[in-house]
């Protein structure tokens, strides 16, 4: 009984190490200077300023595009096949549907612009996002297509509940890397709705 309690207690104590490290690293990564409007448990209204991002387009399912998408956007970020200085990473890392498959999207630091981020290679596109009135949701666990479903399902839910108008698709946030236990990572569906 006392080697369980010993063995228990040592799994406490890395997980609290583990979600420490996480934190601050999380804390180290810029994401965007929303307001949160309405909060309701794992739901929240956001204003979201606007935003420049570096996207790629990709087809295949939804795994295969974020994994197809990613390496692109990094070398973009970190300079790899562009010169000039690296980016700094930001979180979340979005993804969302489009006619032919799916645009995955690094969000720009909030101190560069259009004018002032170098000039991308290959097929990443640089552009401004409007500001937004986003309904989001937010888990943790596995970046399951299910899991995406699933919390798509009930936020959509709430939307409605409110009498809430969507005005685009979800879109998917992505805020830790594969690396991070699934139970320590932050997930969000998002989609962008009609101010009342």
């Amino acid at each position: 009984m006392m080697k369980f309690g010993i063995a228990l207690a040592g799994t406490l104590l890395l997980a609290g190490a583990v979600g420490t490290l996480q934190a601050q690293t999380a804390r180290a990564v810029e994401v965007p200077d929303y307001a949160v409007e309405t909060a309701d448990g794992d739901f929240e209204l956001r204003s979201y300023p606007g935003l420049v991002t570096a996207s790629v387009k990709r087809s295949g399912s939804r795994q295969q595009a974020v994994r197809r998408g990613f390496t692109p956007l990094a070398n973009y970020i970190f300079a790899k096949n562009r010169t000039g200085d690296k980016i700094a990473m930001t979180a979340p890392v979005t993804q969302e549907r489009n006619e032919n498959g799916w645009i995955v999207s690094f969000i720009m630091p909030s101190d560069m612009s259009l004018d002032t981020l170098p000039a991308p290679a290959g097929d990443v596109l640089l552009q401004e996002v409007a500001p937004r009135y986003m309904a989001t949701v937010r888990f943790s666990g596995r970046w399951s297509d299910k899991r995406f479903r699933e919390q798509t399902a009930r936020l959509l839910k709430w939307i409605e509940a409110r009498g809430l108008r969507p005005l685009d698709q979800p879109e998917y946030g992505y805020y830790n890397d594969p690396f991070t236990p699934a139970f320590l990572r932050r997930n969000e569906v998002l989609i962008e709705v009609a101010r009342p």
